[in-house]
């Protein structure tokens, strides 16, 4: 019976365990025997250690999952909080841009009484107060950031431009801004209006046929 019972004591320890506990006994003498008591006990000490590792190593393991899970729900925080901030600063900066836009013509139209008054003999003072105006609205629009494109001379940029057509001139290079038809407009360094313009490109240099001199007629003589 004691012999069966260390048999199945053996069969629930591993190889090395094995190995380990007879490395052990051969150190005591041929004459020492280890109890099978203190043998079940060394088996149940190895199998409780075996546990206490495997727990160890989930609970490490369940440790960073939920270090990973806090250092990305950070980065989520961080991300939502600069994005929050960049929005309230957009909102500062463009949020009259459509208020803004809609002034524009108006002007438009000041700038194109301005002209028309400035060709008339006795516009002297209507020119004047209409001059007066459009500097106010000039400094109201300055004061939200808007400022004004300068195009004539400048080169095309299709990011500020609006090109409506092409004007044979030598006046400026080509593909540059020959004539305005309306100004453009930044809000905050942001396109609030392209500027209408007309390219310039070189003029087309006279045919050959224009240039040949036409024949002198046969006077029959």
């Amino acid at each position: 019976m004691a012999k069966k019972k260390k048999e199945n004591v053996k069969e629930k320890l591993t190889a090395e365990e094995l190995a380990e506990i007879d490395e052990l006994t051969s150190n005591l003498g041929p004459e020492i025997e280890i109890p099978e008591e203190l043998q079940e006990e060394l088996t149940e000490v190895v199998s409780e250690t075996d546990s206490l590792a495997e727990e160890l190593e989930s609970a490490q393991e369940e440790a960073r999952n939920k270090q990973e899970l806090y250092l990305r729900a950070l980065a989520e925080m961080d991300n939502l909080r600069k994005r929050n901030q960049r929005e309230k600063e957009d909102i500062a900066k463009f949020g009259n841009e459509n208020i803004l836009r809609e002034i524009l013509p108006v002007i438009d139209n000041l700038e194109r009484a301005i002209e028309h008054a400035a060709t008339q003999e006795d516009g002297g003072g209507l020119l004047e107060g209409v001059q007066m105006t459009l500097s106010q609205f000039t400094g109201v629009m300055q004061k939200f950031g808007v400022e004004s494109i300068s195009s004539p001379g400048e080169p095309f940029d299709p990011a500020h431009h609006q090109a409506v057509g092409q004007l044979e001139t030598d006046e400026v290079p080509a593909n540059h801004v020959a004539k305005e038809l309306q100004k453009g407009y930044l809000l905050n360094s942001r396109l609030l209006r392209p500027a209408m313009v007309m390219v310039a490109k070189p003029p087309q240099a006279a045919t050959e046929d224009d240039e040949t001199p036409a024949p002198a007629e046969d006077s029959g003589e």
